[in-house]
């Protein structure tokens, strides 16, 4: 970990070339993570004995994540594990004694991390006395060279994180070793927090005013759809492959696949000649599970192979699009990963595996998995229903709680969903009494009314009203809603182009062709969404987010991915 004192030091930003973003760094975590999970013992809950324990924990722990026990049996079950192991004295060992005051350190340390336990911490900390701790700071540093010795802190660990990343195995581990592992992601880990205490400390930009537009229809459109399908082919990387930083991702290239199918037909030949070779790749990636993946986010990018293979329909795909639908199905969180119904994030799916499943990923691979012929009523669908109830501000179909520290999370009323239960990306909504409710914004409400779709849930259940109500009353194509209480003034432009997205698909499942404002006023949604992306096209045919490059909507392939997407989905008769 990095030391704390330093986290104090006035921080300088990184320079601007610097490969090694913060979305970068989170996301090895993250893969390393997953490795990680899988390591577990199911019937013990251990990673091995109680040093690895302990070390997985702390690191689980301490990343960007901030897992905890209410999380899932990867946390909770490891750490019954470990205090299983606390023996009459304090200690927390499964070796000699001569091991004890370590073992004891680390499962001190991982403990303390996780919050709470504090009469098994007493107990440990007693027997451990005035032992050393390796892990404690300790870096006093002359005022005159503070700054420097942070700026030199900083180059060093970003050169050791990118020798440590260059040798990870594809798997996410270093070596398939848990020790090798943990002790290598500390580094990333606290290079990633430095980061983010670095943008901390940049002063919010004002947002840039988005351009005026009035409703769309069919020719504007499609002429829209035109440019920025010539653009997105001409982006390609090689034939039918498109990524980041000149690097192919599949995950990109499925949206990109998905985009171009959304060109209305007949097609410029060298836009079919690019799906096809996209297709082909994709299919070629498919993993003996049925994931289709090179070796990242396996939900996310199966669950966008598989929305473009279905959309274009051939033949030989079918047999594909099956073995990944079967895949999709098997990385929920349930009683096949040890989740019982009353776990805070049982029904959900993550970024690849059980995690910390989420709202976003769990719409996308319910979208996915409709798309690959799942029948409403299957079991996959009833279980999701659990978590898309605890994303919901319902407290009727809601009653999940969660502790945070001292704070007390629960449901509010007003029918929209935040990013995850207990959880929003637009911050918390702040009672009298000292408890939060997470705040419901309009991308993550946009896909809990899709997920309840998906579910089978007709429109004049409670719980999708709710949903589309709140839609309703906070309508506008010019801001992703929710995020009013921001200090930063570009918040509400955070995830823009996917929050169009989710509104077109979402209201297309819907059914309804204007949707009425808080104030009365009916909106034709198709046509004024239209307006809306077709005014934001740029000159060569390309979008982006000009004012928040978040969650890689500053790259202006992914971003043009979206807006055709949108548009093709919106397209007005």
């Amino acid at each position: 970990m990095i030391p704390t004192c330093l986290l104090a030091l006035p921080l300088l930003l990184l320079p601007a070339q610097d490969a090694l973003t913060r979305d970068a760094l989170e996301t090895a975590v993250d893969e390393s993570i997953h490795w990680l999970r899988g390591r577990q013992d199911r019937e013990t809950g251990a990673y091995g004995g109680v040093s690895e324990t302990a070390q997985v924990l702390q690191v689980l722990a301490a990343s960007h994540r901030a897992y905890r026990p209410s999380d899932g049996p990867f946390v909770s079950r490891a750490v019954r594990s470990l205090l299983a192991h606390q023996r009459e004295n304090g200690a927390i060992t499964d070796g000699e004694d001569a091991h004890a005051i370590a073992d004891t350190i680390y499962a001190v340390e991982a403990l303390q991390a996780l919050g709470g336990f504090p009469t098994e911490l007493a107990r440990s900390q007693a027997f451990l006395g005035d032992s050393e701790r390796p892990f404690s700071c300790a870096l006093p540093l002359p005022a005159d060279r503070m700054e420097t010795t942070v700026r030199e802190f900083l180059k060093d660990l970003l050169a050791r994180v990118a020798q440590d990343l260059a040798q990870r195995s594809a798997n996410g581990s270093w070596d398939d070793e848990t020790t090798r592992t943990c002790n290598n992601l500390r580094r990333v880990i606290a290079a990633a927090q430095l980061m983010k205490a670095l943008e901390g400390k940049q002063e919010p930009r004002a947002a840039e005013a988005l351009p005026s537009f009035g409703p769309a229809d069919a020719a504007p459109t499609k002429k829209a759809l035109v440019r920025g399908g010539a653009y997105l082919v001409s982006q390609a990387l090689e034939p039918g492959r498109w990524g980041f930083q000149g690097h192919p991702d599949p995950g990109i290239t499925g949206m990109v696949a998905t985009a171009l199918l959304s060109l209305p037909e007949p097609r410029d030949p060298e836009v079919e000649r690019s799906v096809a070779a996209a297709l082909d790749w994709l299919v070629s990636l498919q993993q003996q599970d049925g994931s289709i993946h090179a070796g990242q986010m396996a939900n996310y990018v199966t669950s966008a192979a598989v929305m473009a293979l279905a959309r274009a329909g051939r033949e030989p795909d079918r047999a594909v699009i099956q073995r990944a639908k079967s895949y999709l199905m098997l990385l929920q969180s349930d009683e096949g990963e040890g989740y019982e119904s009353a776990d805070r994030f049982y029904g959900g799916v993550g970024y690849g595996g059980d995690e910390r499943p989420d709202l976003s990923n769990l719409q996308m691979a319910l979208e996915a998995l409709s798309e690959a012929g799942l029948a409403p009523g299957d079991e996959t669908y009833q279980k999701a229903l659990t978590f898309l109830q605890r994303c919901q501000n319902r407290s009727e179909s809601n009653t999940l709680e969660v502790r945070d520290g001292d704070t007390l999370i629960v449901s509010g009323n007003d029918g929209g969903a935040g990013y995850a239960p207990g959880d929003s990306k637009a911050g918390y909504v702040e009672l009298g009494d000292g408890r939060k409710i997470p705040r419901s914004y309009g991308s993550m409400t946009y896909a809990l009314l899709k997920g309840y779709l998906f579910a089978g849930l007709p429109k004049d259940d409670p719980r999708v009203v709710a949903a589309f109500g709140w839609l309703s009353k906070n309508y506008t194509l010019d801001v992703n809603p929710g995020f009013e209480g921001a200090s930063d003034p570009t918040a509400a432009y955070q995830g823009l182009f996917y929050y169009f997205t989710a509104m077109a698909k979402a209201l297309d499942l819907y059914g309804e062709e204007t949707i009425v404002d808080a104030s009365g006023a009916a909106h034709a949604w198709r046509r004024e969404l239209c307006g809306r992306v077709v005014a934001m096209q740029r000159q060569d045919g390309s979008w982006i987010n000009q004012n928040s490059p978040r969650w890689y909507e500053g790259d202006p392939v992914l971003a043009s991915a979206y807006a055709m997407i949108t548009l093709g989905t919106a397209l007005p008769e």
